[in-house]
């Protein structure tokens, strides 16, 4: 995972992440930084990394 830069926008929608409630959380599959909104978490909208992997 890239520390150095934060994700700062959900990757589902696009809206930045200022909510309370947004999660940053790492790729199951390779690390990468993922960003999630609460709307997006709540509704189960899926995601996709840069590696491939989909999660809801």
């Amino acid at each position: 995972m890239n520390k150095s830069k934060r994700v700062e926008i959900c990757i589902s929608c696009g809206v930045m992440l200022v909510e309370p409630g947004f999660v940053r959380f790492p790729c199951p599959e390779c690390g990468e930084e993922i960003g999630r909104c609460v709307k997006c978490r709540k509704q189960s909208n899926p995601y996709k990394c840069k590696c491939g992997f989909i999660g809801p």
